[in-house]
């Protein structure tokens, strides 16, 4: 019998992952998109 609860922590740690992947790249690209906000002169 598969083991369900494994199957379904081991689905939940790949999720928790990808998800704080994409925060960390929006992050990064806010700082850019900030650093470089900074240095236009209007």
């Amino acid at each position: 019998m598969p083991d369900y609860k494994q199957m379904y922590l081991d689905l939940l740690d790949g999720v928790e992952k990808a998800i704080n992947l994409l925060i960390d790249a929006q992050r990064k690209s806010e700082e850019i998109y900030i650093a470089t906000d900074e240095t236009k002169e209007n």
